[in-house]
Order: C-alpha cells, then structure tokens, then sequence
C-alpha cells in the first residue's frame, strides 16, 4: 500500500484505491471526455482527495498518477463520439515559429493540430520546467533558485 505522508493529509491516502476507482471509471466510461471530468476535473476525484495543489503535484510524481494519465490516453485513441459535455473555444496567441512547429509535429504523428494541442495541455507540467509560484517571483527578483532552493 502506498502512502503519501509528507504533505498534511487530512486522512490516510491510499494511492492503490485512488488507482482502483480510476480503472472503475475506466472501464464505464465512453470517451476520454467524461473520464477526464470524474478523474483530474475540478469537481473529479483527484481534487477532491487531492484539494492543496502541492498534495496534488506530489501525487503527480507516483506511478500511480502515470498509469491513470496511461487510461487517459487510451480512452483519447478510441475516438468514440463526445455528446455529453458542450465544448468550448479558447484562442491562443502564439508566434507564427511555434505554430509551424506544432503543426509540424501533428503531420508527425499524423492528427489534427486540435487534437495534437489537445494532447499537449493534458501533459503534466513538470516542475524542473514549470516551478511552483514562489520560485518564479524569486527567479523574476533575480535570485537563483535550484532544485527548490535558494543560492
């Protein structure tokens, strides 16, 4: 049974069961859509075992996070048709060199740019790459942060 005991918690987690229900709504789901809502949406299981966001980026960091991301994207191969929830549109400024080059990547993989920006903004943000808030005001102030530390 694995635990995650470094963060405050207000009850024991057990990672294996949070996998259990995942792979539960794994299996009943019809699209990657209504998986993504009851699993990493903002009312979906993960928030709610999860409600600090440093709980829920350590909880990124286990194995048991990858395989329900694993879930996640099969579910996104099946292609079955999403009717249960509306979508909606966001316009994203970029400049015209990372457009190419993620249009680029979609012929690559051989999909839709939609679908290929899709895939990329459910990838999980990395913290060597993304650090939390804090860490950037400091980097912005000028001071050197490594590995979380300041030097």
């Amino acid at each position: 049974m694995s635990n995650i005991s470094s963060l405050p918690m207000p009850v024991s987690v057990d990672l294996q069961e949070i996998y259990r229900l995942a792979y539960e709504k794994f299996r009943q789901v019809g699209n990657w859509v209504e998986f993504y809502r009851e699993i990493f949406g903002v009312k979906g299981l993960l928030r709610q075992v999860f409600p600090i966001p440093q709980q829920y980026h350590e909880f990124q960091k286990t194995q048991e996070y990858v395989e329900i991301q694993r879930m996640l994207s099969q579910l996104r191969k099946r292609a079955a048709p999403v009717r249960d929830e509306e979508t909606k549109v966001i316009t994203v400024r970029i400049p015209k060199s990372l457009y190419d080059a993620l249009h680029h990547e979609a012929d690559e993989h051989h999909t839709s740019l939609n679908k290929y920006c899709i895939s990329k903004l459910l990838q999980l943000l990395d913290s060597r790459i993304f650090p939390p808030e804090e860490q950037t005001e400091k980097v912005a102030e000028g001071q050197t942060v490594l590995n979380g530390e300041d030097f």
